[in-house]
């Protein structure tokens, strides 16, 4: 009898031993969603259709479970969209409104815009997020400001992130930014410019997607090095982000209409996706790879997600 009391007191005794060496090597669980552009391969095609079988994901070079997968499309789609311009760009921008209120002006009803001036280091609005596109245009006016009056495009993308004039996390948030992409912080070119890497963390944690459309400034972009630099930032930014800058070329582009067309066709092909990960440490920005099966589907994805805490109901 001792000797059976003695077994079952120490299997007891293990088994309170090895519970906490378990909980403690269990990963908390994260989560996290993404906006995803999904175009067919052949402009002109009907947006192909897909479910969320076909998609598979990796978070941090893991895999990652995809939780949902929502097209979005309808009245039920709701954007949030900000043109932010620099406010050192040529004041020739001004030929180029006549695109840019074709533009607005064809934003579906449910969609709410606002124009900002990037100024001083910060996303100056000229006018409300408002679905009253007639109201949005009336906050169009030229940059006017001298050179480097927006002091770098990156502190005023970081500070539009983190002051969103809405609080609708149901909605999307997606930006076009008009500008030379010079940070006149940090002229010459580093990929691993401070400035650009912080304002992507900012707007991963935002959750915005960015576009963004080359217009020279009154200053370094003159050169073909500004060009250069000021692009190469520009495409850092949005390609973290999910979006895309839509103009690659020397010089400013003649006419805004195509990349307006683009835009819109992308806003048009999007897809929300939820995912659920491990949390390997705090909350923090995560690299993100999409992958999609079965339809033949150009994929635009962010390269970079936040992933959060699981919240207890899941």
């Amino acid at each position: 009898m001792n000797n059976l009391r003695m077994a079952i007191w120490m299997t007891a005794a293990a088994l309170l031993l090895a519970a906490p060496a378990f909980s403690q090597s269990e990963k908390p669980g994260g989560q996290g969603r993404a906006v995803v552009t999904v175009l067919p391969k052949q402009h002109g095609e009907m947006p192909a259709s897909v479910s969320q079988k076909d998609v598979s994901i990796k978070v941090n070079g893991k895999s990652a479970v995809v939780t949902s997968w929502t097209p979005l499309r309808g009245p039920e789609a709701r954007l949030e969209l900000v043109i932010l311009i620099d406010s050192s760009g040529l004041s020739s921008l001004g030929s180029q409104f006549g695109d840019i209120t074709h533009f607005i002006n064809g934003l579906p009803p449910n969609t709410k815009a606002a124009i900002a001036y990037m100024r001083n280091g910060r996303a100056s609005f000229a006018g409300p997020l408002t679905a009253d596109h007639a109201q949005v245009l009336r906050a169009l006016h030229l940059p006017g400001g001298p050179a480097g009056s927006s002091a770098s495009p990156y502190f005023c993308l970081s500070d539009l992130a983190k002051h969103w004039p809405s609080g609708d996390r149901g909605a999307r948030r997606e930006v076009l930014m008009i500008t030379d992409g010079v940070d006149n912080y940090q002229p010459e070119y580093d990929p691993a410019d401070p400035y650009v890497l912080a304002a992507i963390d900012d707007s991963v944690r935002a959750g915005l997607v960015i576009y963004s459309i080359y217009w020279q400034n009154q200053g370094p972009s003159l050169t073909t090095y500004g060009e250069n630099v000021g692009q190469s930032l520009l495409v850092e930014v949005t390609e973290a982000t999910g979006g895309k800058n839509l103009w690659m070329g020397m010089g400013n582009p003649v006419s805004l209409q195509t990349y307006f067309e683009e835009l819109t066709r992308r806003l048009a092909n999007q897809y929300e996706l939820g995912f659920s990960t491990s949390l390997d440490r705090k909350p923090a920005t995560e690299t993100l790879k999409v992958q999609i099966g079965g339809p033949a589907v150009d994929v635009t994805a962010p390269k970079q997600v936040f992933v959060d805490k699981a919240s207890a109901a899941e």
